[in-house]
């Protein structure tokens, strides 16, 4: 193959010491990129710092990924960008307004009796869908995990797991009428 590839990273000592050092280079080197990105899809520098910040974190865990062969920044861009339509698209779910606009009707305290509604409502809708979408939904909407992980971790294709959150999301604005 001619042209430059990168090195592949290297590992010693169980490959912390090393993994760590291949991090603090890459946060260095591409770090202004990935939080370019990062503000550029969020509009907010708080939340593009906070973006970046789990980038890297993910990519640190992910480090396996990156092969020789891949651009560094090539690779954090996509993290970066996966990370940030994945949190744009949690802030506009329907079941977030309705969420937000009982959360501002929740008297002062511990929310008592009204949070027990809501947890039985949700357990109440979670209840009419199967134990695959349940774990789909959780797995999207609670851990935050993107749809490729969801359907890594449940076995299925993408757009299974898409069409299952689909059809939870109709369901849940359907019963809470979300305007």
């Amino acid at each position: 193959m001619a042209g430059t590839t990168q090195p592949a990273l290297k590992l010693i000592d169980g490959g912390q010491k090393d993994r760590r050092a291949f991090l603090r280079e890459l946060y260095s080197t591409h770090g202004g990129s990935v939080y370019g990105r990062c503000r550029y899809l969020l509009k907010d520098p708080t939340k593009a710092e906070d973006a970046m910040q789990e980038v890297f974190a993910r990519a640190l865990t992910s480090s396996d990924e990156l092969r020789a062969e891949s651009s560094p920044l090539g690779w954090l861009m996509k993290i970066a960008t996966h990370h940030c339509l994945n949190q744009l698209r949690a802030e506009r779910a329907p079941w977030r307004r309705w969420f937000e606009r009982d959360e501002a009707a929740r008297p002062e305290g511990t929310g008592g009796e009204q949070a027990m509604e809501t947890r039985e409502l949700v357990r109440a809708l979670l209840s009419r869908v199967d134990v695959e979408t349940q774990a789909a939904v959780v797995h999207y909407w609670v851990d935050g995990m993107t749809l490729e992980e969801v359907a890594a971790m449940l076995g299925r294709s993408v757009p299974t797991v898409r069409k299952r959150l689909e059809r939870f999301a109709a369901l849940t604005n359907e019963e809470l009428k979300v305007p």
